[in-house]
């Protein structure tokens, strides 16, 4: 024997047929927390957030960060002068 049942309703009407509990509510406030989690780390992970934490010391002194980035892009150490590089043609 072989019974088929078909019924036309909602999800919602379907849950308050047979008396399942609504999640919705604990859906959207879980999904709240999730995407409140997902903004606080993009926050952290900005490009002065990483800075500030990895660099602290030189939230103090920003001459002397900006003598060091000088340095690195001209290649050379914060100890070293100019005049300390070697010419191009040398090895």
């Amino acid at each position: 024997m072989k019974i088929n049942i078909e019924m036309d309703c909602t999800p919602e009407e379907f849950r308050q047929c047979f008396g399942l509990p609504d999640l919705r509510p604990i859906q959207e406030a879980v999904l709240g927390a999730m995407q409140q989690q997902m903004l606080d780390a993009v926050a952290r992970t900005s490009p002065d957030a990483v800075l500030r934490s990895w660099m602290p010391m030189f939230q103090q002194a920003p001459e002397q960060m900006q003598q060091v980035m000088t340095a690195f892009f001209r290649g050379l150490s914060p100890s070293r002068s100019p005049s300390d590089t070697p010419s191009s043609g040398q090895k």
